[in-house]
């Protein structure tokens, strides 16, 4: 298993969630809340260098029963422009079915609500995205999902 801090990243439509890992690859923590839009990815790219990151882990939305669809393409597009920027094999997507729906139930039994779980839920979903990468990885020995070339 590498060691060294990663970062995952939840890209929605509005607001992009990014979390990290300590440097073990062991704990994934909400990290930080990325407008989607202009500057988003020189953002995500400034906190891979920020954080030392050896990897970056996006998001693969996909239905319950595995296809992908639109918003898998956007994902993969925007991964791909994060690949542009980093070195070859540093960006891979990672399934990331029910994240939202994980991460909006944890801050709803911590008691976190309206506002404020708006404000986190995006980061929230990011950890719990991250989280499921590491343990994956922890388990089968190999790097989780799939990597992402920066020319598609």
């Amino acid at each position: 298993m590498r060691r060294g801090v990663r970062l995952g990243v939840d890209a929605g439509s509005v607001r992009i969630g990014v979390a990290r890992s300590d440097p073990g690859g062991i704990l994934a923590s909400p990290l930080e809340t990325v407008r989607n839009g202009k500057g988003d990815i020189d953002r995500i790219v400034a906190l891979a260098a920020e954080n030392e990151a050896v990897e970056v882990i996006v998001g693969l939305p996909t239905s319950l029963s595995g296809r992908e669809g639109p918003a898998a393409g956007e994902a993969r597009r925007f991964a791909a422009r994060i690949a542009r920027r980093l070195p070859p094999g540093f960006v891979r997507l990672f399934d990331e079915r029910l994240t939202t729906v994980t991460a909006e139930s944890g801050l709803r039994e911590r008691g976190v609500h309206g506002q404020a779980r708006r404000k986190v839920v995006d980061q929230a979903a990011a950890a719990v995205l991250l989280q499921a990468a590491l343990d994956a990885e922890r388990l089968t020995g190999r790097p989780p999902g799939e990597i992402v070339r920066g020319d598609t």
